[in-house]
């Protein structure tokens, strides 16, 4: 008996990947390349002069799972994430806007809550707030761990929804620093540029900081 082709599946897999991005536009990472699936960025904010993104404690009791807040340090980059498709899509090796994905941090070095995965999700806990924390722990299946990234004004400008709103930012128990949280707020909205863990203006700042600067990198949070 003749085997079944596998062709017919791979181009019905092409197809749907070309209508799923078909009409939307490539997001683009700080210098305007594309930002490209498993490759590592820093998250920073776009109008502001704090650093990047970082995984971080939002409470005391209880200390896991870790929120997402922006170090108020300006020469840390943040800890770099990777983003991925859910579903997956074959023939493209790129982000493109308003598609769902995953977002994970990058790293390591991750001393606690390692019984949490480290993708990104919507706090949808019963204790959850009326504006929940965005969290560490997600999974890739989940709705609450399915972002999507969208254009807002300026170059290589974006901002990041979820399906119960979008992810802006509120003062954070440490320092007040900025925490995420998924709001219908405007005024709160977080507009953000990716910045790739490899480009050379990003090894520039690393070599130029101070030592004092190089500790407070490693001190906050904790890597």
């Amino acid at each position: 008996m003749k085997k079944p082709s596998v062709t017919p599946f791979l181009i019905t897999l092409l197809l749907a990947a070309a209508v799923c991005t078909h009409g939307k536009e490539e997001v683009k990472d700080s210098n305007g390349n594309p930002v490209k699936i498993g490759a590592k960025y820093f998250i920073q904010p776009a109008k502001s002069n704090g650093g990047g993104l970082v995984p971080a404690a939002i409470s005391v009791l209880p200390f896991c799972p870790l929120g997402i807040t922006q170090t108020l340090l300006p020469y840390q980059p943040g800890l770099p994430v990777s983003f991925g498709y859910y579903p997956p899509f074959v023939g493209t090796d790129y982000i493109v806007t308003s598609t769902t994905i995953n977002v994970k941090f990058e790293s390591d070095i991750w001393p606690v809550c390692n019984e949490f995965s480290k993708l990104w999700a919507v706090d949808v806990s019963s204790s959850a707030a009326k504006e929940p924390a965005i969290i560490i722990g997600g999974e890739r299946t989940a709705p609450n761990s399915l972002f999507k990234i969208e254009e807002a004004t300026g170059a290589h400008t974006y901002k990041l929804t979820t399906s119960s709103g979008t992810v802006g930012t509120i003062p954070g128990a440490w320092l007040s620093a900025p925490q995420l949280l998924v709001t219908n707020d405007e005024a709160k909205t977080l507009f953000v540029k990716f910045v790739k863990v490899d480009d050379d203006a990003t090894k520039a700042t690393a070599t130029t900081t101070s030592r004092v600067e190089k500790l407070g990198l490693r001190m906050f949070p904790f890597y």
